[in-house]
């Protein structure tokens, strides 16, 4: 699988979780904030990819994420470690 058909399946992700009303605010605020970075091409894609994980493993421990969101969020973080890693 290509970088873009990863990056185009997380966005899909992002925008699962951004249209979820049963998604927390601040989760769904950095879903927002991951999507703007992704689609920031002045920095390299593995850049991208590491500063979104970063955002993720911030969220990653809220006791107020749906279990089904959660299950989303550690699909979105598995995609874009094979980016940031280069695979």
């Amino acid at each position: 699988m290509s970088i873009n058909e990863t990056v185009e399946q997380c966005n899909d992700i992002l925008n699962t979780i951004l249209g979820d009303t049963s998604v927390p605010r601040n989760i769904r605020r950095a879903a927002d904030e991951i999507k703007e970075i992704l689609s920031n091409e002045k920095d390299s894609m593995p850049f991208r990819a590491a500063t979104s994980l970063s955002i993720l493993n911030k969220i990653t421990n809220d006791p107020n994420m749906p279990l089904h969101t959660r299950t989303l969020v550690w699909n979105l973080a598995s995609q874009l470690e094979t980016v940031a890693v280069g695979d």
